[in-house]
């Protein structure tokens, strides 16, 4: 007998034997474990080695579970989050859990037409929406404003919002982040693009966090970083795997490694992006997903350019 063939063979039947007296969940999760590190992609040189964590400030999250968020942010290098509106949260329970957690939570207030007590408002113009954020800034206790979805394509379980970026409600909410020099999250689809960009020129002097980039193509956010230096490109959802909406709104090639020419941009202008999760609470395992992608691109950065977009640019827009 082959004695390397019978040593192999010896040892696929004690692998077979351990398996089957595993229990089914040790089991699984080594399978998983196993799927994760082949999946892992090799660190190149500069790079982090795939599963050491990367601090950063979480730049999108709804919060709506605030034991999951603070058990998410521990497992995953989260040391802060902006925190603004959810299903199961407003204004009110965002300054709440804020306050117990000061040093974890940044509150960003809203009045989002994706809420259906706040669309009626946007629906009617209504100056409520701009004076209602002007006094939840005046109490200095909220840092920013967002996430406005003025321009928002349906998506599961939320509907179509399609206002003016121009109009008198969005306009009178970069008045208030003017006069309270705060910066302000929205999210607005490419329909809107020229809008947008109006509004962005016209109030230069106001932070305006693109929420997604906007899931422009690569050609649009270098075209749009160069046109207009108050704009930061947040990346949350870009870096998922996959996207509900369409492959095509990430950044990465393989469900893996960042597109080069998306590198490049990051690193070519590294003061102009910030990451998040745009973390929902509906499941944790959605959320696992979330925070483990952007943990995978973070590891991808130069480490200058990585500390500048995990953490600086954020804390330099509060």
């Amino acid at each position: 007998m082959n004695h390397s063939y019978a040593r192999g063979r010896r040892a696929a039947l004690l692998a077979a034997a351990t398996a089957l007296a595993a229990p089914p969940a040790l089991a699984q999760e080594g399978g998983e474990r196993i799927r994760r590190r082949a999946a892992a992609p090799a660190a190149a040189p500069g790079e982090r080695p795939p599963g050491e964590l990367t601090p950063f400030i979480d730049a999108h999250v709804h919060l709506n579970d605030e034991a999951m968020q603070l058990e998410l942010m521990q497992r995953h290098g989260a040391t802060r989050a902006v925190v603004f509106w959810g299903r199961n949260g407003d204004n009110d329970t965002i300054l709440a859990a804020a306050t117990r957690h000061p040093d974890r939570f940044i509150p960003f207030a809203c009045v989002s037409p994706l809420r259906r007590a706040d669309r009626r408002q946007w629906d009617a113009d209504d100056p409520a929406v701009a004076s209602g954020l002007d006094a939840l800034l005046a109490t200095g206790r909220f840092k920013g404003i967002g996430e406005v979805s003025a321009v928002h394509f349906p998506s599961p379980g939320l509907p179509e919002t399609d206002y003016d970026p121009m109009g008198p409600t969005m306009r009178g909410i970069m008045e208030v982040a003017r006069r309270h020099r705060v910066p302000v999250m929205v999210h607005i689809e490419v329909t809107r693009l020229r809008e947008m960009q109006a509004l962005i020129e016209a109030y230069r002097d106001v932070p305006v966090i693109w929420a997604h980039g906007g899931y422009t193509p690569l050609f649009l956010a270098a075209r749009l970083l160069g046109q207009h230096p108050n704009l930061t490109y947040e990346l949350s959802a870009r870096t998922w795997p996959r996207h509900p909406r369409s492959p095509d709104y990430t950044i990465l090639r393989d469900g893996i490694a960042v597109w080069p020419e998306w590198l490049r941009l990051i690193e070519e202008q590294p003061g102009r992006f910030i990451i998040g999760t745009d973390a929902s609470h509906r499941t944790l395992a959605s959320d696992t997903m979330k925070y483990d992608s952007v943990q995978n691109v973070l590891r991808q950065l130069t480490p200058a350019v990585r500390e500048r977009v995990a953490r600086t640019n954020m804390e330099a827009l509060l």
